[in-house]
């Protein structure tokens, strides 16, 4: 899928060089049609991103259901991370498809992944909530999303469903 993916983008900047060299439209056409490449090519850059399965780094959802994690701890050549594998929480329900996270490593956020893995093999549901963090409410360029470094997360027991009386 891949290569299938640069090909394609090949063929689209190999028919976009022959457009701006050996056409006579006008210039102002020609600067319509760079701008709309590059366009397309942050869109596709976006897109791809978000199939290819690799751990992403935007904001997690408000509440989710945790999945599974896994901790790196920081080293000489690696700041650390924590990947989270997280469903998120739709009116109570859990959506379909998961999605995993890259998170910056702390030592709190991994002694919460812990004990929330190991609550999870006893058996016990874990959620989680992203809030944004007291110092960076408000911010962003322009009303652009915060990213997961801007959000506190907090891992507790999913809360036992309140079933109506019979």
């Amino acid at each position: 899928m891949t290569l299938a993916i640069v090909l394609a983008f090949a063929v689209l900047l190999t028919l976009l060089a022959c457009a701006l060299l050996w056409s006579r439209w006008p210039a102002w056409l020609k600067a319509l049609l760079v701008a709309g490449v590059t366009v397309m090519y942050f869109y596709g850059h976006s897109a791809i991103h978000a199939i290819w399965g690799i751990p992403s780094t935007d904001a997690l959802p408000p509440r989710f259901l945790l999945l599974a994690g896994v901790v790196e701890e920081p080293g000489q050549r690696n700041a650390g991370a924590v990947y989270l594998w997280v469903s998120e929480l739709r009116e109570g329900q859990p959506a379909l498809e998961p999605r995993s996270f890259r998170v910056p490593y702390s030592k709190e956020l991994h002694s919460q992944v812990n004990e929330s893995l190991k609550r999870g093999r006893d058996g016990v549901a874990q959620m989680g909530t992203a809030d944004l963090k007291l110092d960076k409410a408000g911010s962003g360029f322009l009303g652009l999303k915060p990213g997961n470094d801007e959000q506190e997360l907090h891992i507790r027991d999913l809360p036992v469903p309140q079933l109506p009386e019979k």
